[in-house]
């Protein structure tokens, strides 16, 4: 009776590393681009194989970006500015992340790290895990470096998830003892965050008064008055667009 050959265990597969979240592709802006130029798809493909170190790039990978159906990675993104003469921040929708504010600005790492005081292993951290690290100081930096106007400078700065508990809070209950909190985040002339808290409250209990004349909390102003709740944050920002500049004060 043969006996079964031993086999040398193998240790498990490493787990694969998730690739850096690419940056929002304005896609039409690409097509238009390109289309300006009086290029086609070969064109582009054969300028970022031959010109950005870019091998893989086919005709076919320049039309699913431009339908929507991929998006180009970081290098990739770079790689087809240059082709379509223009910054990265062209083909880039609304940057959301600090990454993606950094690409937009076609800065490298250690450029922003360098500005704003950080090791550049530190600040490579912070952009991996959204989780921005730095003094009063340095966000004031980070935002001159960035170009972020203050909404996005408290995004990138990892105080939205806070500033919608105030709003909430303020607009649910008495908004007047949010003010104070809320300029810790959010760091504007009083009077301004009193204006915008006051009229957040409004809303929200002119939604609740309309729930209840129309019989229950289960119809559309019910809803509504959820929906202005989940998308506070938004709200907050519109009441303060009339203040031109948004700036720290």
């Amino acid at each position: 009776m043969r006996r079964p050959s031993a086999r040398p265990s193998q240790p498990p597969p490493p787990p694969p590393q998730s690739a850096p979240t690419a940056p929002p592709f304005n896609a039409p802006a690409a097509r238009r681009l390109r289309a300006a130029l009086g290029m086609a798809p070969e064109h582009v493909a054969h300028g970022m194989r031959v010109s950005y170190g870019h091998p893989h790039v086919t005709p076919d990978h320049v039309m699913a970006w431009e339908r929507g159906a991929a998006a180009p990675t970081n290098s990739e993104l770079t790689a087809l500015a240059g082709v379509l003469w223009c910054s990265p921040a062209e083909l880039i929708g609304r940057p959301r992340t600090l990454r993606e504010h950094r690409i937009a600005r076609c800065l490298a790492p250690e450029d922003v790290a360098r500005a704003v005081g950080h090791d550049v292993l530190a600040y490579l951290r912070m952009e991996e895990t959204d989780s921005w690290r730095g003094t009063d100081r340095q966000s004031a930096a980070l935002a001159d470096l960035l170009g972020l106007g203050l909404p996005d400078l408290v995004t990138v700065t990892g105080r939205d998830g806070r500033l919608g508990e105030l709003l909430r809070s303020a607009a649910t209950t008495r908004w007047q003892a949010y003010v104070r909190p809320v300029a810790k985040l959010v760091p504007l002339d009083r009077r301004l965050l009193e204006d915008a808290l006051r009229g957040l409250h409004e809303d929200y209990q002119g939604h609740m008064a309309a729930t209840l004349s129309w019989g229950g909390g289960s119809g559309d102003a019910g809803g509504a008055g959820q929906d202005f709740l989940d998308r506070i944050v938004e709200h907050f920002w519109m009441k303060l667009q009339d203040d031109p500049d948004l700036e720290a004060g």
